[in-house]
């Protein structure tokens, strides 16, 4: 049985804990990082918090909606506000997978052969899109993703650290499209849509371009060091989830896989993300274990786009959306997890 006074010792131990390793708490400078990318895209604070929790869980981000609407712009505002190297990756039909992971070359000067890195080789990459290039150059990413490493020429290569992804991509009934494979979609955290802004945004963009005083992507300052990240990342991980709630996540990822609509349902990598992702949403509200809202804030973003409905399933992952948020009220939360209502704690 889960009492508040086992979490609020467990809070003032981390807050200690926090004191001694951070000038100022972790969640000040997160949520710094998020107000700058919101000053690059505006009105997108829950898609920007969405985006922040995948990769300080250490997953990759599959953005996907139409043409235009700042798919590359909140692609590099993460990137540049993260630090570290970044590399962008403009992918064509034309492309080979030597032009992503690097490639042996003849070295004139000394007549041996020599690995030339690709852009894979930096802390974030973005991919964009993604679903233009061949299905053989998009499979070139599957280790990079999982593993993070890159076999050439039988030798393996370590990335980075850290190592992040953001993708993009457009709809598949766009001209030159191509769908991304089940396994190498499985590897995205999450897959998210930004949508067209509402009117007032979309108002204050224009009078930002005509004053001059737009903000872009490639201006930002990083707001963390690398270290930095790499720290948050591992407190992050080390958040508690009770028992009950993971039974209730595997509940979730059964129905999915029994559900007569569904022909493939959420894999293991998928649960394993699903935690990671609900530890790291509970570390961005500073707290060190998770609560049920952060399982079902997560859930619809982690899990939608790794379903593979029967028949059409539609642009965006909608209809498999609705399942995932259909699924998830089906199941009832454990007693024992059910949060507070008067300050969203355990019972």
């Amino acid at each position: 049985m889960i009492t508040p006074h086992a979490f609020e010792s467990r809070d003032e131990e981390s807050r200690e804990e926090t004191a001694r390793h951070w000038a100022e708490p972790p969640q000040v400078l997160l949520h710094r990082l998020q107000h700058k990318v919101e000053s690059v895209l505006l009105g997108k604070q829950d898609l920007i918090k969405q985006t922040l929790t995948a990769l300080l869980a250490g997953g990759h981000v599959l953005l996907e909606d139409v043409p235009g609407v700042g798919k590359t712009m909140l692609a590099g505002a993460f990137a540049r506000s993260i630090g570290g190297e970044f590399k962008r990756i403009q992918f064509t039909s034309d492309m080979m997978p030597a032009d992503v992971i690097g490639g042996v070359v003849l070295e004139p000067k000394t007549n041996e052969l020599v690995y030339r890195p690709g852009p894979i080789m930096a802390n974030v990459v973005l991919a964009d899109e993604m679903n233009r290039a061949s299905a053989r150059t998009q499979s070139s990413l599957l280790e990079a993703m999982e593993e993070r490493r890159v076999t050439i020429e039988g030798k393996t290569r370590r990335l980075p650290v850290p190592f992040m992804l953001i993708a993009t991509q457009n709809p598949l009934s766009f001209e030159g499209t191509s769908g991304l494979p089940e396994a190498q979609l499985d590897r995205f955290m999450m897959r998210l849509s930004i949508g067209y802004p509402d009117t007032e945004h979309e108002n204050r963009m224009l009078e930002q371009y005509a004053n001059g005083k737009r903000t872009e992507p490639d201006r930002l300052r990083p707001v963390l060091a690398v270290q930095e990240w790499l720290q948050m990342q591992a407190e992050a991980r080390q958040g508690h989830m009770h028992p009950s709630l993971m039974r209730f996540m595997v509940a979730v990822a059964d129905a999915t896989r029994r559900s007569q609509e569904v022909l493939l349902g959420a894999s293991p990598r998928a649960l394993r993300d699903w935690l990671r992702a609900a530890q790291a949403s509970a570390y961005m509200e500073g707290r060190r274990y998770v609560i049920p809202d952060d399982l079902l804030g997560t859930a619809e973003a982690v899990l939608s786009h790794r379903l593979v409905l029967r028949g059409s399933a539609g642009f965006g992952g909608r209809n498999a959306s609705a399942l995932v948020r259909q699924l998830v009220a089906s199941i009832p939360l454990p007693k024992e997890a059910a949060p507070a209502a008067s300050k969203g704690r355990w019972k």
